[in-house]
């Protein structure tokens, strides 16, 4: 019994791990065909995947409320509450593409001109002229992949995204610099591609999706419910983006080689972050699932068994972080301004991604048994005390107190929400909360 909750987390995650490592790789990759084109053109780039991870926070709150729904609905068995959340999955998905892709495509030269000037801001407009109207490709993948999900199916999301990435890597070269009867498109044809990529994965995606029959009555009261399984994701993923802005910003003071070097760390983070975050879509899965099967006393023994792979990941990360710092940066740079810091910020990184993997996988089980208030209230206060303790320290220390401040806010998110969680709720649950007052025994 003890190792089945683990092994079942596993098989979820790994798919989920294949599938969020592609993605990195596509767009580090993608980045590089635009690098040829010049400054202004990776600037445009920037601007616009950095407008792409905005709008995801909202994305995340229809794809993450799907599949934590749709999970608990198969869980217990109720077929007409799961054909009720799809519907009602995908009419939230077409209400907020269009709320969203309108006004962006209408705004787009504005939107540009905000954050950049010249040549640039008309390449990221000619970007967004194209970004904005596929912004449905994108969100409707992303509940197309929740629905597999929210069904115990990891890897067929792992195989469309293998599948989109194999495509924009052939289709990035093609239409951004041009081949045979095919012109150059430069940045437009970067934009192209990406919508071409994600239109044919999307399309094979709905060819294999599960039919249900239709539901009886509604979807207003199960889109509520998405919304509000969804948001506590939305809320997190939003809040720490922003804190990554200000913490950018933070670094920006100190120079162009310490922004060179963080963003050089960083991006080497990703390929074990990304664990964290397969685990935590892993746990919110599980837990859905047994909540709704009615087995929320097995929560214990799926949170225990969550924390444990999560230290592991976070450990193995820490190690890595600082042994392969030096070799790790070499892979990118020469210059010894920009390596110097890389190599500081990932060796300070050692101290934070232990705790950071815990906040972030045990939030997935957190979240999907109904008690996602103590998470975003100690990501929240945790968010804070880093931006805190990385703006008071940069004083004293420098670019180095910048670093340790990652270190301090994931340690106060991790005390807060052991702490809130083992309080439980103070108002009565619903019965559509129920599973999180199995998580007040949790130790």
């Amino acid at each position: 019994m003890h190792g089945r909750p683990s092994r079942r987390l596993a098989a979820l995650a790994g798919p989920v791990y294949v599938e969020l490592l592609s993605n990195v790789i596509a767009s580090v990759i993608g980045t590089f065909w635009v690098a040829g084109l010049g400054g202004a053109a990776v600037a445009a780039v920037t601007l616009a995947g950095t407008v792409e991870n905005l709008l995801l926070g909202l994305v995340l709150v229809v794809g993450s409320g799907t599949s934590v729904r749709l999970s608990r609905a198969l869980g217990a068995g109720d077929r007409d509450d799961a054909a009720r959340t799809t519907r009602a999955a995908w009419r939230l998905c077409a209400v907020g593409s269009l709320a969203l892709a309108v006004p962006g495509f209408l705004l787009r030269d504005r939107l540009a001109g905000a954050f950049l000037d010249g040549a640039a801001a008309a390449l990221a407009a000619d970007y967004f002229t194209v970004a904005f109207p596929a912004f449905a490709l994108f969100s409707g993948q992303r509940v197309a992949d929740e629905l597999f999900k929210g069904a115990g199916d990891t890897r067929t999301p792992m195989r469309m995204a293998l599948l989109s990435n194999a495509l924009l890597l052939a289709l990035d070269p093609l239409l951004v610099l041009g081949a045979g009867p095919v012109p150059a498109l430069g940045v437009t044809g970067a934009a192209l591609a990406l919508a071409g990529s994600r239109a044919v994965a999307l399309a094979v995606t709905l060819r294999l999706r599960p039919r249900l029959p239709a539901p009886p009555g509604g979807t207003g009261a199960a889109a509520g419910r998405i919304v509000r399984a969804g948001a506590p994701f939305g809320l997190d993923f939003t809040a720490r983006m922003a804190v990554g802005t200000a913490q950018l910003a933070l670094v920006a003071g100190f120079g162009v080689a310490a922004v060179a070097g963080y963003g050089i760390g960083y991006r080497a983070l990703l390929v074990v972050t990304m664990a964290f975050y397969a685990l935590r879509q892993a746990a919110a899965i599980e837990a859905a699932r047994l909540c709704g099967a009615g087995r929320a006393t097995e929560l214990g023994a799926l949170h225990r068994a969550t924390g444990r792979l999560a230290a592991l990941l976070g450990a193995v990360a820490a190690v890595l972080s600082a042994t392969l710092a030096a070799p790790l940066t070499a892979l990118f740079t020469d210059d010894p301004a920009v390596a110097g810091q890389s190599v500081g910020f990932l060796r300070m990184a050692a101290f934070y991604l232990l705790p950071y993997a815990l906040v972030v996988a045990l939030g997935g089980v957190h979240q999907a048994a109904g008690a996602g208030r103590p998470l975003v209230l100690s990501v929240l206060l945790g968010l804070g005390a880093q931006l805190a303790a990385s703006a008071a320290l940069s004083g004293p220390l420098g670019v180095t107190g910048v670093w340790v401040g990652p270190a301090v806010g994931a340690a106060v998110q991790l005390g807060l929400l052991l702490l809130l969680a083992r309080r439980g709720p103070r108002r009565p649950v619903s019965s559509a909360e129920q599973g999180g007052r199995a998580l007040e025994s949790v130790g």
